[in-house]
């Protein structure tokens, strides 16, 4: 069984900062592409961010310049650090991982439960 574990939500102002954290654990053999989703009230879950094994990164146009995605291998451990904070950054941010699992070896995808950004004054 493979799990992710995300921190790091909470509330900030506009023009301020937050960095969220997620953690995978559990039978893994390898972990591939990782990435942040987030889903505001009413929307669709949306990607933001997603980064390789290799560390090259995509962003969504809404994020860019001010999100900045990173990862530890070592610690199979993905990172958010988020500036520059807008109210519409507001949100449910969900971790998400490629994940080979060492069983049967299979690829799995696999999501956090996710963690509440609020961006307000």
């Amino acid at each position: 069984q493979v799990q992710l574990v995300e921190s790091g939500g909470g509330l900030a102002q506009p023009g301020g900062s937050l960095r969220l954290s997620c953690a995978a654990a559990g039978s893994i053999l390898s972990i591939n592409d990782m990435g942040w989703y987030r889903q505001a009230p009413g929307k669709q879950r949306e990607l933001v961010a997603v980064i390789a094994h290799s560390g090259s990164t995509n962003y969504a146009d809404s994020v860019k310049g001010r999100f900045t995605i990173t990862r530890d291998n070592a610690k199979k451990t993905v990172y958010l650090q988020m500036n520059s904070l807008k109210p519409e950054d507001t949100g449910v941010y969900y971790c998400n991982a490629n994940v080979r699992e060492v069983i049967h070896f299979r690829y799995l995808e696999v999501w956090g439960q996710g963690t509440l950004v609020t961006v307000s004054s």
